[in-house]
């Protein structure tokens, strides 16, 4: 078995939300600590971790403890960058890797960065017969959304391959579900892409949504 790859102080993002692999991702950044990690990561074509808020907020308030995140999150590497007006820049991300962090450390202006090592991404495994619907119904919910909202950060149309990879669909309706933020985090992090789309078919079928 090949070693997992590594990156060292890599800068993290804590949110209250969860980025998958191949997901889209808008930011609005005003706070110092990240203002200019931003601009580090980009001016260096380097990528950020984003981390599900486990504790705390996405902002941080005086006298508050440190944010508490999850282990396994995914590298997000910035597509977009614009500054709008002095103290705010916009982002628009797209999520690759997922990683797992073996350290972390707060550093005295409030940025955390950690040792981590990326995850194996999802193999190919084609949609089965039995969860073809899911696939079906993502790609109409797809349409309608970008029809309704053209500028908001979606993925693109997606291909035909892509709708048949169980790794793909499942991400994609993660992304969508209305679901705690633990779950979500849950889903992320199996290995398995099979079983996550399983347990997204299971999520559709309890929350009556229509395939």
């Amino acid at each position: 078995m090949p070693r997992p790859l590594t990156l060292t102080s890599l800068p993290l993002f804590p949110l209250g939300t969860v980025l998958f692999p191949g997901g889209v991702l808008a930011l609005r950044v005003f706070e110092v600590r990240y203002l200019d990690m931003v601009r580090k990561c980009q001016a260096a074509g380097a990528p950020f971790g984003v981390v599900a808020l486990a504790q705390g907020h996405e902002v941080r308030r005086a006298g508050a403890p440190p944010e508490q995140f999850h282990d396994v999150g995914t590298l997000a590497v910035i597509e977009q960058l614009d500054a709008p007006q002095p103290g705010l820049i916009v982002l628009r991300c797209h999520g690759t890797e997922r990683f797992r962090i073996t350290h972390r450390s707060h550093l005295p202006h409030g940025l955390w960065v950690a040792d981590v090592e990326q995850l194996p991404g999802d193999a190919h495994v084609p949609v089965p017969e039995d969860l073809r619907r899911t696939a079906h119904a993502l790609a109409q919910v797809l349409a309608t959304l970008r029809s309704r909202e053209p500028d908001a950060a979606q993925p693109p149309t997606p291909t035909a391959l892509q709708l048949q990879d169980c790794g793909w669909v499942a991400n994609r309706w993660c992304e969508l579900l209305p679901v705690p933020l633990d779950l979500k985090q849950r889903l992320m992090a199996l290995d398995n892409p099979l079983l996550r789309l399983e347990l997204v078919g299971d999520v559709l079928e309890r929350t009556g949504i229509s395939l």
